[in-house]
């Protein structure tokens, strides 16, 4: 029998003995030959990254020279350095001051337009374009509702315009101090006195007329159309001159400017108002005594603007002058 034998380093052999019979006739092949192939095995390798103690530290590389004086990779001799927390909050806290700063930028460009045409809606607009009959009905209580509702509604612009303006003021960032402003001392007694001298001849008028001083008599509800709005809007003038004493506003400086030029426009309503009543002449005379002190009152104020505008831009370069000599 023949049988196909693989080489031995492939295959492995296992025969078994012959065994014959005397009897041919019953033979039993006693030669087998199993043949099993060898199992091929792979030697794998197992890495470990552990540093035995005998195994040498690693090199690390630094630049020897002379030019720089240690500066190069000062901090760390690593190859690789994560940047530090503290950077990168500074980073993001400046990235969001910038954003802040011109978001505050954005709102606040519209307050400078917003603002005065606020003030014209409510306070010139009416006064100049809306016609004395659908404002004055006859010398009754109406009447004087109605004119002290236009004045209410130039307050409410005012105060609007006041408070776009203190806005505008303020600095653009939150970490920044507040732009605090105080008046001197000079200014506010000068405004009490203002302020004061217009409620003292509206009462010497009612009073000399109620006690007959002035011929002819004006009654309560002509004097009450006439002058009563007026000395309203004075009263809240005064509070609003006081609050922003307390609260150190920079605003301030143009609240009385604001308030005293819609004053002119108010006397001069109440002059048209008087020939409408038939007022007497004496009245009318004293109105006219008001509209005068008032615009001189307004000259003034201007005059001060000038004046802490020249006063402050000395206070600036002398502030200059100093930190450079410093």
């Amino acid at each position: 029998m023949a049988s196909v034998v693989r080489p031995p380093s492939t295959m492995s052999s296992m025969v078994l003995s012959r065994i014959q019979s005397t009897n041919h006739k019953n033979w039993k092949p006693a030669s087998y030959r199993f043949t099993f192939p060898r199992l091929a095995t792979r030697h794998r390798a197992i890495c470990c990254t552990d540093v035995t103690p005998w195994d040498p530290p690693p090199v690390t590389y630094a630049l020897k020279d002379d030019t720089t004086k240690g500066e190069f990779l000062k901090g760390s001799t690593a190859l690789f350095e994560t940047l530090s927390s503290d950077q990168t909050e500074s980073a993001e806290v400046l990235t969001t001051d910038t954003r802040q700063v011109m978001k505050l930028g954005y709102i606040r460009w519209p307050m400078w337009l917003m603002g005065p045409l606020v003030l014209l809606a409510t306070g010139m607009v009416p006064t100049l374009w809306l016609p004395i009959s659908s404002i004055f009905l006859g010398p009754n209580i109406g009447s004087l509702l109605s004119l002290t509702g236009l004045d209410c509604i130039f307050n409410l612009g005012a105060s609007l315009f006041l408070l776009m303006a203190d806005a505008c003021s303020r600095p653009n960032t939150v970490d920044q101090d507040p732009c605090l402003s105080q008046p001197p001392l000079g200014y506010r007694f000068w405004n009490m006195v203002a302020t004061l001298s217009g409620f003292i001849l509206p009462f010497i008028m009612l009073f000399g007329s109620q006690k007959g001083l002035f011929a002819p008599q004006l009654p309560a509800i002509s004097f009450a159309i006439l002058l009563g709005p007026y000395l309203l809007l004075l009263a809240v003038q005064m509070l609003t001159e006081m609050l922003m004493w307390h609260w150190e506003s920079p605003v301030w400086l143009v609240a009385p400017v604001v308030y005293e030029t819609y004053r002119v426009l108010q006397l001069m309503r109440g002059l048209k108002l008087g020939a409408e009543l038939g007022a007497p002449a004496w009245t009318v005379h004293m109105m006219r005594g008001l509209v005068c002190w008032w615009v001189l009152v307004l000259g003034v104020q201007v005059m001060r603007v000038a004046w802490y505008v020249g006063f402050t831009a000395q206070l600036h370069q002398n502030g200059s002058v100093t930190a450079s000599e410093a």
